[in-house]
């Protein structure tokens, strides 16, 4: 009796061994994770590796990342035989026929280092504010691209200038985080000051009027222009006093006063003096702008007067006024009175 139930036993051991063994294969299958490919990828430095396609799938080495800055592509067919060439096997796909691979990088554009050129440059031999300084670079620089990890700032370690060839040599270095060597740039060329100029659109004649449309606002060199540039806002309504080109830059030099009289032209004459106001007509001699002093004809005595430049076609002729006559000696009884006549302003 107790050996058949024993039997039995042994029997309901091995039902249930065969039972629960599939059953425990089948919960560590379901908690073994399924690798699957990444559609697009992005790599901080020059190598793709295993890690980056799966995840957590290691370090190997398995491809040449693209430039600094751009996107390649992988076909899918050709990744997988690489993984399984490294034991990697049973990858979902996901029906992916090609990964795309993204190089990262730290992009400096060609305007941010103009700008850091003429701020290691401003001031020196003569240099003005870095945003008046013009740079020619003997090699164009671009856009430089540099690894993500160069994360530092411009310092500028080595700048020189020659302000007789306007020559300028400047290095910069860029710090990486990786604690690799930092990135050195060495910039040459030539490097000017420049200012705001008033330039002509066409071709003046001298003794012309400027008006708005004549002129415009250009940067030029300093040196082309010295310190007598002139403002745009000056230049209008001014008058030019010789024969100017378009294209030329204005100089305060260049420039008068506009003519309010002109040469032969029919003015009139004003004579001032205490409590006497006298207009007449003139015909001018000379031409001249606000203030100036020229001669005119008086075409009432056709005699020729001096007088100041007043206003357009207005010249005035200030009147000097007589002096009293000093008081006769009261000790003098005998002396004949002194009788003054009226004494008009001289209407020449």
């Amino acid at each position: 009796m107790m050996l058949m139930i024993a039997r039995s036993l042994l029997i309901a051991a091995a039902l249930l061994a065969v039972t629960v063994a599939p059953a425990a294969a089948q919960s560590r299958s379901e908690t073994i994770a399924v690798p699957t490919l990444r559609a697009s990828i992005r790599v901080a430095d020059d190598i793709v590796r295993v890690g980056d396609l799966i995840d957590n799938a290691g370090s190997i080495a398995i491809y040449r990342a693209p430039d600094l800055g751009t996107t390649g592509t992988l076909p899918v067919a050709q990744v997988l035989n690489v993984l399984r060439s490294h034991q990697v096997i049973g990858v979902d796909t996901g029906e992916l026929k090609e990964i795309t691979v993204t190089r990262l990088a730290r992009t400096i554009d060609n305007k941010e280092i103009e700008q850091q050129v003429s701020r290691a440059l401003e001031g020196r031999h003569g240099l003005g504010r870095a945003g008046n300084i013009a740079l020619t670079f003997d090699r164009d620089p671009g856009d430089i691209r540099l690894e993500a990890t160069n994360t530092g700032a411009m310092q500028p370690i080595g700048v020189r200038y020659d302000a007789r060839s306007t020559r300028f040599d400047v290095t910069f270095e860029i710090s990486n985080d990786a604690g690799t060597a930092p990135y050195k740039l060495r910039l040459t060329g030539t490097a000017i000051e420049t200012i705001d100029a008033a330039v002509l659109v066409r071709n003046v004649e001298r003794g012309e009027l400027l008006k708005a449309s004549d002129v415009l606002i250009e940067r030029r060199p300093k040196a082309e222009i010295g310190n007598d540039a002139a403002v745009r806002d000056s230049t209008i309504g001014m008058q030019v006093r010789r024969q100017l080109r378009a294209g030329q830059a204005l100089r305060v030099a260049d420039l008068v006063k506009p003519d309010l009289v002109t040469r032969d032209q029919n003015v009139t004459l004003i004579y001032r003096t205490s409590g006497l106001y006298l207009t007449i007509r003139g015909k001018a001699i000379d031409g001249g702008a606000e203030g100036d002093v020229v001669n005119v004809m008086n075409l009432q005595s056709k005699r020729a007067v001096s007088g100041v430049v007043t206003g357009r076609g207005e010249v005035s002729i200030s009147v000097a006024t007589p002096r009293a006559a000093p008081a006769a000696d009261a000790t003098s009884s005998d002396s004949a009175p002194v009788k003054l006549s009226s004494v008009a302003p001289n209407a020449e």
